[in-house]
Parts: structure tokens; sequence; C-alpha cells
């Protein structure tokens, strides 16, 4: 029998328990949470039961949202309870709750307002915003707690950063975990995400977990000290703070129109749906249905019924159908809430080649890339790029790739899978398509932020008037939702097709791979695996020629500028007449190594920006 998954634990009960344990139990704590997932035992109250010998019990009962968020909802039977091992590695081995764990609220619903199809004022090319503040006020500057908070977690960062992943265990994760509880209390729930997501990086890199990139957590380092920089500073803008999750504000009445449907699953065991829609001023809007239960739980959320007012829509007929809501609450980011006052009533889906599904796939594309890039990054707050649509016509597979190039003779694109698990039928329908060279396809997707021109596509449909394209069901509406609906052969028209001036697949640029930046890049990765004395090694010797001389040759002064600083920095550990350190702060590496790393993000962006045109 497979042992029972171990509920999340929210992060400030985690770090108050390894907190409690002494120098000596601390020692030990990596170890016993190895083996501690592998003996997990459900009870027949509902909790959860791991033993520890014949004379220790850990039980784990977690609260309503699914999470053990008390320190009363775990406790150990041992003598040295709570201030025991036992309890530690369990709630150690356990996955980070997300920082909100209990139920969103959201406010009461308004009067409808004179117009009921006017949406409330938005950006031009996010999610809505709240309306801005009257001339002459200004945001309110950030507290001195706020900036307390902030400095603190910058030490911790930069400790863990110091550290790297070989010495980043339970202990250093928890200190990170309490400085992001502590930003949290603050009102520094963007600093505390990013703090979340730098301890499930190091999590996944020390048990090389399936998937785990090590790039990813350099990302995560990145923003973590940056933002923590900025913070403590104290003149950061009114938007570094960030804001609570789904803070929902009154909306109005609003009519929104189904765009696709994309899978949600993450690495913490939630899984479930995000439907995108688009209002009548081209507003970009989400319903989300995501809830604890992994991958079977994302399979059936595609067809489960929309929560929204009352609505007899599932997500499947949502995101080929529309929605007429009254007293709408909308988050800033776009998502709408559920509250009690909402009502809403189905409307008549529109085709990507109606208005105002069809503004996508109009424009420039290099513009519309620089701008889905801008409002995913986390200086706007965002966690992913924006939607963005273009037509395109088939080439052939490239790995694990599909290379298409943009219609009217536009560059050439890799599409890839937006969700790796295999379970899920984005790499499938991709393989499928490939096999029909010269096909033209209308795709709507996200363009990845870190290869060069690659789009992660979450749904395909037919180019009007084009005789070589896909013919879905009319009940489709012109579209195939690529993490749920399955192409079929009879989706694809008979016959070949394609164009004789189409460029071959091997043909394909890729500026990022030809740069001499990855020298960059493996070092600040070499930092983030092995910590400080990495980087001090890497800078020694023969390594430093080769590491400095063709970025120098590639006209990359500033990049060689800031990697041997970063060497020298790492290296300088200077010591008293008795070997003793003077300096054992990690700061001033740390700002070494962040000022490396939002250099290279800033060239690499560029180049990603330059592939789309």
């Amino acid at each position: 029998m497979s042992p029972e998954p171990l509920p999340p634990v929210a992060p400030d009960v985690l770090a108050e328990a390894v907190e409690q344990l002494s120098a000596r139990l601390r020692k030990k704590l990596d170890a016993a949470i190895a083996g501690c997932a592998e003996h997990v035992v459900r009870a027949a109250d509902g909790s959860l039961d791991v033993r520890f010998g014949e004379d220790a019990l850990v039980t784990l009962r977690p609260g309503p949202s699914g999470a053990v968020t008390e320190a009363e909802q775990a406790v150990c039977t041992c003598l040295l309870a709570p201030r025991c091992l036992h309890r530690a590695a369990v709630l150690g081995a356990a996955p980070i709750a997300d920082a909100d764990t209990a139920t969103d609220t959201e406010p009461e619903a308004p009067e409808p307002t004179a117009d009921p199809a006017a949406p409330p004022r938005t950006d031009s090319t996010t999610a809505p915003v709240p309306a801005p503040e009257p001339s002459g006020s200004t945001a309110p500057p950030l507290t001195p707690a706020q900036v307390r908070a902030a400095t603190a977690l910058w030490e911790v960062a930069a400790e863990a950063l110091s550290a790297g992943v070989t010495a980043g265990g339970a202990v250093v994760q928890a200190e990170l975990l309490r400085a992001a509880h502590t930003a949290r209390l603050a009102g520094l729930p963007r600093a505390e995400a990013a703090a979340l997501r730098v301890v499930r990086g190091l999590r996944a890199a020390r048990e090389r977990g399936r998937g785990q990139r090590l790039g990813d957590l350099t990302g995560a380092f990145r923003d973590l000290l940056s933002g923590a920089a900025l913070l403590a500073s104290g003149t950061a803008g009114p938007g570094a703070a960030g804001t609570a999750r789904r803070a929902y504000e009154e909306g109005g009445s609003l009519r929104v129109y189904g765009l696709c449907r994309e899978p949600v699953l993450s690495a913490t065991g939630y899984g479930g749906v995000s439907t995108h829609l688009v209002g009548p001023d081209g507003s970009r809007y989400t319903i989300s249905d995501v809830r604890p239960g992994g991958l079977a739980r994302t399979r059936g959320a595609g067809s489960a019924s929309v929560a929204l007012g009352g609505a007899v829509l599932d997500h499947a007929g949502l995101a080929r159908g529309g929605l007429r809501i009254v007293g709408a609450t909308v988050s800033p980011d776009g998502r709408l809430g559920a509250g009690r006052g909402v009502s809403a009533t189905p409307l008549r889906g529109v085709d990507w080649s109606e208005e105002p599904a069809s503004a996508l796939f109009a424009g420039l594309l290099g513009e519309a890339v620089a701008a889905a890039l801008d409002a995913g990054s986390p200086e706007a707050g965002g966690s992913e790029a924006a939607l963005l649509g273009c037509d395109v016509e088939v080439v052939g597979p490239a790995g694990e790739y599909l290379v298409v190039r943009v219609a009217g003779g536009g560059p050439l694109l890799r599409l890839g899978a937006a969700h790796p698990h295999p379970e899920l039928p984005h790499a499938a329908n991709l393989r499928r398509i490939a096999e029909h060279p010269g096909l033209v396809l209308r795709v709507l997707g996200r363009p990845d932020p870190d290869r060069a021109a690659t789009l992660r596509p979450l749904a395909v449909g037919p180019v009007p008037g084009e005789p070589y394209t896909l013919r879905l069901p009319e009940e489709w509406l012109g579209r195939a939702d690529l993490g749920y609906d399955r192409l079929q052969g009879s989706h694809f028209p008979r016959g070949t097709g394609g164009s004789d001036t189409i460029a071959p697949v091997a043909a394909v640029p890729d500026p990022l791979a030809d740069a001499p930046l990855w020298r960059v890049r493996r070092l600040l990765e070499t930092g983030v695996a092995g910590g400080r004395r990495a980087v001090a090694e890497a800078g020694r010797g023969t390594d430093t020629a080769g590491l400095l001389a063709p970025l120098r040759r590639a006209g990359l002064g500033g990049a060689a500028q800031l990697a041997a600083a970063l060497t020298a920095e790492a290296d300088r550990r200077p010591r008293d007449a008795f070997g003793r350190l003077t300096d054992a702060s990690a700061d001033g590496y740390a700002r070494a190594w962040l000022a490396s790393a939002v250099h290279l993000a800033a060239a690499e962006r560029s180049l990603v920006v330059a592939s789309w045109s």
C-alpha cells in the first residue's frame, strides 16, 4: 500500500518548529526528514500519523483548508514534544502551503450600474486595475516595520545564496520561512511569495525532483534579492510591496467571452483549471477553479461547473461561450470572484475571428511580445507572461518543439508544451500537428521569457479563408484547448500543403545560444548550486580567462566586468592574524551576484524580444 501524501504546512508553523530545536537536533534534521514521507498512515478519524520507533508518534490534523496552519495541529507523543526532532522532521517533509490557505473574502456586490455592459476601468494590455488616485495624491510610503522586515529578509536570503543548494538544508529553509512570514505580517506579500518560491526551489534541487531546473531557482533568487533590496532601501514605489492574492474589488456589471481553458497543476498538490476570458473592450479576465487534488483534480476541473453566480455553464462551455455578470467582483490581476451577490447568465460565444477576440491576433507581433513579457515581470506584479495570438504555418518537428513560421513571411518560432506533465495532452497534440507540414493555424499562448522565439500554446484554431487548415467540430467554435481536447485525424485536412519558401528546421536562429552569455548564466547557477565557495573556485586560474575573454570579444564588456567583480567578491574572505574571518557577512557577495543576475536577465530579455521580429 502506497503511503498517504502529507498535507501542506504553513510557513510559520514549520519555522517555529525548527527554531525550537536545540543545536544538536538541528544537525540531525535533514537526515530525519529524508524518510518521513514513506511512513505516513491515515487514521480512522482522518488524521495522518507518522511513527518513529515504538515511543514516538507524530499526528497531523489539517484544518478546513486542508493545510496545517496552527502549531496545535501537529503533535508528537515523545517526551521532548513539541521541541522534538520527530515533529519538526514531519513538518519539514510536508509541502509548503501557499500564502493564502483560508478562503478568500470578497466584498458584497454593488447595485448594477447605469450601463450594465460597462466594464471597470482597465489597463490597455493586461487585466483590470483600480482607477488611479486623484491628482496630487501619492501612495503611502513604506512603514518602518516594512523596511525592517525587508532588511531581515535580504540578510537571510543573502546567507541562503552564500550557502547554496548543497548547504541549504532544513535550517536555512526555516530561516527563510520565518523571514517570509515576518514580511507577510508587515504587509509585503510579494516579498513573501518570492521567498516561498526560493524555499520550494531549494527543496526540489536537494531532492533532485523531476522537472526541477537550476535556472528556475536562479531566477527565484534574483527576484527575491532584487525585491528585498528595493524594499529595504525605503525608496520603493507604491507597487513594490504587492497586494494580497485575490484582493477583490467591485467591478459592476460585465460581459465576458471565453478564449480558452488552461490546466493548472502545481508542485504543492493543487490542481484545477483557469478559463481565460475577454471583455468587449479587450480587457482580460480569468475564472479559476484550483483546489487540492493534483492531476485527477486537473483533469476533472476542465468539465466541472463554473462556480459563479449560479451559471449553468461548465468550464468547457464557458471557454467557447460567454457570460453576462451582474455585481461582479474583480481582483487587480483580472480574476473574477464568486461572491454571494454575483449573478451570471450565459451569452453566445464569439469566434476568434470576431471582436473582441480577433484583437488578440492583430497588431505587430514584436510589440505584443514585449508587452506580454512586461505584464509577466515581477516589477509589474505578474507571475507569467500575458496571452498573445498569431497565425502560423507548420514547418515540422525539432526535438521537443514544433517549428512554425509566422504568416506573411514572419520569423520562425518554436511551439513548446505549455505544461510538461506527460498525462496532459499538450505534447501529444503538438506531435500530431507536426505530422502536417504546411498546415496553417491560429495559435493562442504565452511567449516563453527564457527562450528565444518560443511560444507555449494553450489553444489552436483554423484560419478563416485558408484551404489547408484545421477542420474542427462545429461545437468547438473554432478552437481546440491543447490541455484538454485531443486532436484526431479527422480534425486535419486531407492531402498535403505547404510552401516551397519555408526554411529548413535546422535553420531556426537562436541568439541566446549564439551569445556567450551562457557563461555568465553558468557562473550564477554554479553559485546557486554550490554557494559562494564554488563561485570563488570558478574565478581562479585559467577559468577566469575562459569566462571573461569570450564576453569581451563579443562586445559584452558590462557582463564581463560584473562577472569579474562577482568572482573577486566571492574569493574575498579577509582574516585576522589568528585566521578568523573579520567580515563573515554575505551582503557584499549577494549584491555582486544580484548585479550580474539583473544584467544577464536584461540582456537575455533584449535578445528574446529581438528574436520575434
